[in-house]
């Protein structure tokens, strides 16, 4: 039995905050790439498929995921069925992730990678998946492992945005001194 639709009230601040943050995160990862465009030595385009452009696509599900959540549904299953596509897609997109990233010539991967870049992601998208699933069959848990899903794919995001800061900072620039 699906849930009404007032089970997701509860949840409308937490999603007021972590959507908001998916949205404005977003925009961090713009200022990256800013900064890898004018890097001495650039990436390729396999390294950014695989280590950026996830991060995008973790911190807009974060966003869609609470306006899912947020939007005046009539009952709760075309919200639940929409989580659990999305959560399907994600689980499939972690294997494309890890795929990428060990195709991808230009950095080689170290566990933290690993765990940040193909772990979690897969993680976060198969408890989006599993809490969906568990919402429509009127398992009010469920919610809870959609809202971990959620905050992990935020922190993940995160994570990933201060590496890439981390690593164009630290290796992509030529440290010659300025002249002055």
């Amino acid at each position: 039995m699906t849930p009404p639709v007032s089970a997701f009230a509860p949840w409308a601040s937490y999603y007021v905050i972590v959507g908001s943050s998916g949205a404005a995160l977003t925009g961090l990862q713009f200022v990256v790439m800013a900064l890898v465009a004018d890097a001495q030595r650039k990436g390729s385009a396999d390294t950014v498929n695989a280590f950026s452009t996830p991060t995008v696509v973790h911190f807009c599900v974060v966003l869609v995921t609470a306006a899912v959540l947020s939007a005046p549904w009539p009952n709760a299953l075309p919200a639940t069925a929409l989580l659990a596509l999305i959560g399907l897609g994600g689980v499939a997109y972690a294997v494309v992730i890890t795929v990428r990233a060990r195709r991808q010539r230009d950095y080689t991967p170290v566990f933290e990678d690993w765990l940040w870049h193909s772990v979690a992601p897969f993680i976060a998208y198969a408890a989006l998946l599993g809490g969906a699933i568990a919402t429509a069959r009127g398992n009010g848990g469920g919610l809870f492992a959609v809202g971990a899903s959620s905050l992990l794919l935020l922190l993940t995001g995160i994570h990933n945005a201060w590496d890439s800061v981390a690593y164009v900072a630290t290796a992509l620039y030529d440290h010659a001194p300025r002249e002055e």
